[in-house]
Parts: structure tokens; C-alpha cells; sequence
């Protein structure tokens, strides 16, 4: 927990800082869960044509939702498997939780994944905390408190233009029916940029994003639980994190484009010229 407590001496409310605590304590046992059922063979079930659960999904959400209930009993859960419905942006107090972002990674033993946690009240971000355990590394970010990796600060790239950025994005579950307005939005980006990595964890990607490893990401058709905790590490790292249109964004919206905000007009303006924005 050392890695939490130095990024908590940064300054934060009481309240927040045990918040953050809880959401790094969570993260933190259920990627050890993750973590020792990675190499056993794996109970896959399908929720959709190729989106798969598996019983580390639920193994690593019952672990989160038993601490974060049990610490804070009177706040509400979204989570992927088992608290996944909603019909609103909530403003009463929420855990946005994936418990295994990156399941088709896993099941492949791919090892690309993690634990997302964020906590959210009034509509807005202000604690997420994104555990990668084969890496043993642990993003957390407090609003207004800046961002952390295993106790030490982080902040964006400095690439200042497109040409000179290694860029990340997704693809959707229903790329079937979205193929042309994916493969036209990657095309112009890949076209422009120094790569594109599709690593399958938007979760890390947005991580990835705040600690300067990549310079921007992209995707549609998300859900809150994949990008609370990225949005919230992106901001507080410099970064920058908006729709295809530039308009504030919210893990309930379904497309996203986060940055270094050097390089964010010139990307958004390219997937806004794409099939794809919503």
C-alpha cells in the first residue's frame, strides 16, 4: 500500500483518501486473484458473439464488490457482470468497476489486462485506480491530486505533432455492423502517425496514455466501467479526454479520444472525418 500513501501525501480530503485506499486495496487483491488463475485452464462463457466471461471475471469482481461494500456500504455499484445495468448518468455516489478489463486477452492467454476501479459522484471522476498485475504496476489518480504509477507522479508525452505519436485504439463488439467506419478512422490515423498499437485493454491503453508510454487512443462503443478510472488518470497526468467532436466527455458517452492535448486537435479533427462519430 506504500504506493497509494505516497500518492495520498500529494494532498486530498479524508474523505477521498479513503476512498482511494479502498478502490488500491480492491485492485490490488484482485489482481493477485487474476493473477493465479492466469496460467489454469479457463471456464469461458459468452455474453455475445466475442465477448467473453470468464470465472476470473467473476472470482475478481466478488472480491471487489465484498471489500468496497463491506468499507463503504452506502455506495453503489456498476460493475461489468453482475451490476452492469443503468439507464443514467448516476450523481449519487458509484464504484464504476471492470474486474478483468482485457477478457479475451486473459482467456488466451495474452497478457494484456487489468483491474479498473473508478468512483464517481455528481457525474464526475474523483478516484481511479487501474492495477496491472503481471506487470505488478499500479495507476492511481485523485482529482485535483495528479497521477501516479507505484508512488511515482506521471504526465503526458510532449509530442507535438500526430507524425511524431504511437497512438492506441479498440475495436467494438459489434465491429460486424461498424467495420467500414472503424477500419476508415484507422486508416486515417495509421496513415498520419508513427503506429497504432490494438492491444485489447482500453483500460491500460488510457494508463498508458497518462504515463507518456503512448500519445493518444481512441474508440467507440465503451462502457463506463472501461474508461472512468483512464479518464480521470489522462486529466490529471496534463492529458486531454473528449468526444470526436471536442465536446467534455463522460464514461457514458460512447466514443472517446484521449491525448497529450498537443496532438488532439489534429486527431480529433481525423475521426471526425471518419464513418464513426456518433
Amino acid at each position: 500500500m506504500e504506493r497509494i500513501e505516497r500518492c495520498l501525501a500529494e494532498g486530498g480530503s479524508d474523505y477521498l483518501a479513503g476512498i482511494l485506499r479502498a478502490a488500491g486495496q480492491a485492485a490490488l487483491q484482485a489482481g493477485s486473484v487474476l493473477a493465479g488463475l492466469y496460467h489454469q485452464p479457463h471456464q469461458v462463457r459468452y455474453k455475445g458473439r466475442i465477448d467473453l466471461v470468464t470465472e476470473a471475471d467473476v472470482a475478481a469482481e466478488k472480491i471487489i464488490i465484498d471489500l468496497l461494500s463491506a468499507r463503504y456500504p452506502q455506495i453503489a455499484i456498476l460493475s461489468e457482470e453482475s451490476h452492469a445495468a443503468y439507464s443514467y448518468i448516476p450523481q449519487e455516489p458509484v464504484w464504476v468497476i471492470d474486474p478483468l478489463d482485457g477478457t479475451t486477452n486473459f482467456a488466451h492467454g495474452f497478457p494484456w489486462f487489468a483491474v479498473s476501479i473508478g468512483f464517481m459522484e455528481k457525474g464526475r471522476v474523483l478516484v481511479g485506480v487501474i492495477h496491472a498485475p503481471l506487470r505488478d504496476e499500479l495507476f492511481c489518480a485523485c482529482k485535483g491530486y495528479g497521477a501516479w504509477l507505484n508512488g511515482e507522479k506521471i504526465a503526458v508525452s510532449k509530442a507535438e505533432k500526430l507524425l511524431h505519436s504511437l497512438l492506441a485504439t479498440g475495436f467494438p463488439y459489434n465491429i460486424t455492423e461498424q467495420a467500414d467506419g472503424v477500419l476508415a478512422a484507422l486508416k486515417k490515423v495509421l496513415t498520419r502517425s508513427q503506429g497504432v498499437r490494438r492491444a485489447g485493454a482500453a483500460a491500460l491503453d488510457l494508463a498508458y496514455v497518462a504515463c507518456g508510454r503512448l500519445d493518444g487512443f481512441w474508440e467507440i462503443n465503451l462502457k463506463p466501467w472501461d474508461t472512468a478510472a483512464g479518464l480521470l488518470l489522462v486529466e490529471e497526468a496534463g492529458g486531454r479526454v473528449t468526444d470526436f467532436r471536442g465536446r467534455p466527455y463522460s464514461p457514458f458517452v460512447p466514443e472517446v479520444v484521449s491525448s497529450n492535448g498537443l496532438i488532439h486537435e489534429e486527431l480529433a479533427t481525423l475521426l471526425r472525418e471518419s464513418a464513426i462519430v456518433t
